[in-house]
């Protein structure tokens, strides 16, 4: 019988995740840790005039909270992730029409992804955030619009997913590959081992 726990996480609370996103589940599955997986339900909106390292610490906390709520005795980690060209926030689109906006401002630009995790557990709460720069390559207007119909973007800040099929339009990337996914796994890491 295995032991119970992982180099992740040691704790003897019960680990949740509380993200509705594969992308979320996937990674931490990755990284070897056991948890559960509980909805923290809508997105909120940005918070105020927030600058996007304090912003998806808010919102990756505020989910974090909502379903630490529920279960008292868990561990419970939140994420929150936003691309920023040029200054402006991209969330995830509303539409396809959104969609192709976002990857025309995206192509052939550089651009940050921030990630912003919290853990609650009772009272105590750590939140982090990280920065990674993405480098895109050009697109042509056909490209963009085949990406668009193929559905990957909708669901995912910036539009894109550098895990999916947009992963070859990435020249490259200087920070962490996981936090662009959704989940910055060496800094959750770091919050989880001050509540082993």
């Amino acid at each position: 019988m295995k032991a119970r726990g992982s180099i992740f996480w040691r704790g003897k609370s019960p680990l949740v995740l509380a993200s509705a996103s594969p992308r979320r589940v996937a990674l931490l599955r990755q990284a070897g840790a056991e948890f559960i997986v509980v909805d923290p339900g809508p997105d909120r909106a940005w918070p105020g005039r927030s600058e996007p390292r304090h912003g998806v610490r808010a919102l990756a906390l505020d989910k974090a909270r909502r379903v630490a709520a529920t279960r008292p005795n868990a561990v419970v980690v939140g994420a929150d992730t936003v691309v920023v060209v040029r200054g402006q926030r991209l969330g995830k689109p509303g539409s396809p029409e959104e969609a192709r906006s976002m990857i025309g401002r995206l192509h052939g630009r550089k651009h940050e992804v921030w990630t912003g995790v919290a853990v609650v557990h009772g009272d105590e709460q750590r939140t982090g955030a990280e920065c990674t720069l993405v480098y895109f390559q050009k697109l042509s207007a056909d490209e963009i619009e085949q990406y668009v119909r193929g559905g990957e973007s909708l669901d995912k800040a910036g539009a894109y997913g550098i895990q999916g099929l947009a992963g070859q339009f990435i020249r490259r990337i200087e920070g962490d590959y996981s936090s662009v996914v959704g989940l910055p796994l060496a800094r959750l890491r770091q919050l989880l081992s001050e509540f082993a």
